[in-house]
């Protein structure tokens, strides 16, 4: 019976971790889905952009005195700033790169643009990679918060043996993305500029023909999710030590949610990065740790084959 209940704790305990990371990852995969499903860009920096919105939460932390002046909710207070700082570094992206390849300008490029911008974003993430390199230096960092390391526990759920763990740090960051994404949801589902980014997204000649702006449209979009994946790095950096190559950890992961969870959909991607987080841990269970992308991916090209269009995605090729 003991070993029974160990058994029971461990699962019950990878499911809980399960859906805490996984929260992350589907915020980190919406931030993608905005960009990938509205403008059809492949965007390689994405992962980098997450890792540069950790460094801006990060010396926003330490640098303004949010560490001693702000206590427990300094971190969050970071993030929050750091938000708006992201957008307008995607604007500025898309204003001065990512527009020369997407939107009119690709009718005269070959493949529709879509090899430039491959070539593009991949510069991009090299560029950032690099630069924070130098900038930052190879030293992990962190933003250090009380919560992190400390948690809830539920129970004892069965006798005196079954008790669950909730690392506070984690809980308090699946609280926030799950926020995040019934904002996002309602922005793109309630008001005029959801509509206009919605109907950029599925036929941009039509919308040009209906005063919509497509460019500038394609430059919020960009912005707006560039600044939701760094919001998931902030999150993600009070439990997580990162460096100027973090990025390269993750983009694939965003990929694997967005794909998984359909193309277009925003709820989708969150559902399908939620997904990947759970499988991730609960794999964990069987496999060891250096085997659980591993655990990923093989669920990933199972329900890939099955179901191309991914778990809520429609079958037809815009969504």
């Amino acid at each position: 019976m003991p070993d029974f209940q160990f058994m029971v704790e461990a699962f019950l305990q990878a499911l809980v971790a399960g859906l805490l990371v996984g929260a992350l990852y589907g915020l980190m995969c919406v931030g993608l889905a905005i960009i990938f499903g509205i403008m059809r860009v492949i965007n390689f920096a994405q992962g980098d952009f997450m890792m540069l919105g950790m460094y801006v939460t990060y010396y926003l932390f330490v640098l303004v005195g949010m560490q001693g002046a702000m206590g427990t909710v300094g971190p969050y207070i970071a993030i929050v700033l750091a938000a708006p700082i992201m957008f307008a570094v995607g604007w500025l992206v898309h204003y001065f790169l990512i527009s020369r390849v997407t939107g009119k300008r690709t009718a005269t490029l070959d493949g529709g643009g879509h090899y430039a911008q491959l070539i593009l974003t991949l510069g991009i993430a090299l560029v950032l990679q690099n630069g924070a390199m130098m900038i930052f230096g190879p030293q992990l960092q962190s933003v250090r918060t009380p919560l992190s390391s400390s948690a809830w526990e539920i129970g004892p759920l069965w006798g005196d043996a079954v008790s669950i763990f909730i690392n506070k740090g984690r809980g308090v960051a699946t609280l926030i993305s799950v926020v995040v994404i019934l904002l996002l949801a309602a922005l793109i589902q309630r008001t005029r500029l959801g509509k206009a980014l919605r109907a950029a997204a599925d036929n941009p000649v039509a919308s040009t023909y209906m005063g919509i702006d497509v460019n500038s449209a394609y430059r919020i979009a960009f912005a707006l999710g560039t600044c939701v994946t760094a919001v998931a790095g902030g999150l993600l950096s009070t439990n997580y030590p990162f460096h100027p190559f973090t990025g390269l950890e993750f983009v694939i992961i965003m990929y694997a949610g967005v794909v998984l969870g359909g193309i277009g959909s925003i709820l989708g991607a969150f559902w399908g990065g939620m997904i990947i987080g759970l499988v991730q841990q609960l794999s964990s269970l069987v496999l060891p740790t250096q085997l659980q992308n591993a655990a990923i991916f093989v669920f990933f090209l199972l329900i890939v084959t099955l179901r191309p269009q991914g778990l809520f995605g429609r079958v037809s090729e815009r969504t």
